[in-house]
């Protein structure tokens, strides 16, 4: 599919209802520069009204027939884990760009499948981690190459969330539930972005608890080429946290909200060098319109899937197939 005539904006088209759907992307696909809800589908009409009353476009009864639309230019798909693969593909080879919720897949083949027929039809792929569009993190790593904590050689992230009603579909495996690839994907993708490529596990732990079909925590060690260790633990049914700390020879780093901070936050990062911690507040950023903006500045321009967030895609899918394999899931 062509880039969009200049002047006409990026239509979307969104595939089901999903609850990060309603209160994110479908309010900053509504309210971004040069981009138009085209059409939003659900199983049921209703539903799918429902929503394009709030955000516009037309209500389409059944996925499908937003890929049939010669009026939407890319899809969104925030569908159930296990469903991402499916209609992604589906979408590509409609001819239609795609930005699919994390995981992209549960797999590493199956991502550099859809990578590569993404790459072969000139098509944007995209998997929906927001977080590194935050410009907090940006300032992180410029503060790491400016040597502010001295050499990294560890690293330390988690990201846990309380406990949710027992029919909540990320317990289901059938759907793609599971915490390693809910939770855990943002800090496994939080050590490749500050750390780099070259990661491997050197350990792993994924517990499931009696009665439930997937794991619901875990912890994970990596290990980078030289030496580097990255820490990181996740977990549904445990106290809120969201953070991340680099320490390195001569400091840390530390970020809290690292994850899903709302627009209006304002980050406080902490500095801690020579024993004195300095706290160093930065502007509020919305990673949800950025992550908006990326994606259409890419369909706009005819960048096509090739580049940096391709490569740390499939990496982050080769760690989190490493790790399912390492880890322990009792029953």
């Amino acid at each position: 599919m062509r880039p969009p005539a200049d002047g006409r904006p990026v239509r979307i088209g969104v595939l089901g209802g999903a609850g990060i759907a309603r209160r994110r992307m479908l309010p900053a696909f509504a309210s971004a520069a040069g981009v138009e809800v085209a059409a939003v589908a659900s199983r049921e009409r209703a539903r799918a009204a429902e929503l394009t009353g709030l955000f516009g476009g037309d209500p389409v009864e059944g996925y499908a027939g937003v890929l049939e639309r010669d009026d939407v230019d890319a899809v969104y798909v925030p569908l159930p884990a296990a469903l991402h693969a499916e209609w992604t593909h589906r979408a590509l080879l409609a001819g239609k760009h795609v930005l699919a919720e994390k995981p992209l897949t549960g797999d590493a083949a199956r991502t550099r499948a859809l990578l590569a027929l993404a790459r072969a039809r000139g098509l944007v792929l995209r998997e929906n981690v927001m977080f590194v569009h935050h410009a907090q993190h940006a300032t992180v790593r410029r503060l790491v190459a400016e040597g502010a904590v001295g050499r990294p050689r560890a690293f330390h992230a988690a990201f846990t969330i309380p406990e949710l009603p027992p029919d909540d579909i990320r317990f289901d495996a059938a759907l793609g539930g599971g915490a390693l690839l809910d939770v855990g994907l943002y800090p496994v993708r939080a050590a490749l972005h500050f750390l780099g490529p070259g990661l491997e596990v050197a350990g792993a732990v994924l517990d499931r608890p009696p009665g439930r079909e997937v794991e619901t925590s875990g912890a994970v060690l990596l290990r980078g080429p030289d030496g580097v260790t990255a820490q990181l633990t996740f977990g549904i049914g445990l106290g809120y946290r969201s953070s991340y700390e680099i320490c390195g020879t001569r400091g840390r780093i530390g970020v809290d909200r690292a994850f899903t901070p709302p627009a209006d936050h304002r980050p406080v990062l902490a500095l801690e060098r020579a024993g004195r911690v300095e706290r160093i507040t930065l502007d509020a950023d919305d990673q949800v319109a950025n992550t908006v903006r990326d994606f259409v500045h890419a369909v706009r321009t005819g960048e096509g899937p090739a580049g940096p967030d391709h490569r740390a895609t499939l990496r982050q899918a080769r760690l989190l197939d490493a790790i399912r394999r390492r880890g322990t899931a009792p029953a």
